[in-house]
C-alpha cells in the first residue's frame, strides 16, 4: 500500500472518471510498471494505459532559508471498459 498514497479529487479528475480514468498521487520513486502491477493485483482490474507527471514543488520560506515542499508523482490510470475502482469505502 506504500505505492499509491491517495486518490486525487478535483474538477478535472471527476470529469476524467466519466472516461474511466482514475488519478492518484503515488510514491516519487515508483515506476509505471510497479504501479500497474500493484493496481491490477489489489483492485482486480485491467489497466489499459498510464500517464504520469511530477508537478513542481511549491517554495516554502522558513526565516532566511528557502526550501521546497515535498514532491510527488501523479498518475492517470485508464482502465479497460467494464472495470472500475471504488474510490470511497462503504463505512
Amino acid at each position: 500500500m506504500d505505492e499509491v498514497k491517495y486518490p486525487v479529487l478535483t474538477e478535472k479528475t471527476i470529469r476524467l472518471l466519466e472516461k474511466n480514468q482514475y488519478t492518484s498521487d503515488v510514491n516519487l520513486k515508483s515506476t509505471k510498471t510497479e504501479i500497474k502491477q500493484w493496481i491490477e493485483r489489489f483492485f482486480n482490474v485491467k489497466v489499459m494505459a498510464m500517464n504520469s507527471h511530477r508537478p513542481p514543488g511549491k517554495k516554502k520560506r522558513i526565516g532566511p532559508i528557502i526550501g521546497h515542499s515535498v514532491r510527488y508523482k501523479r498518475m492517470i490510470i485508464t482502465l479497460r471498459s467494464g472495470y472500475s475502482i471504488p474510490l470511497f469505502s462503504n463505512k
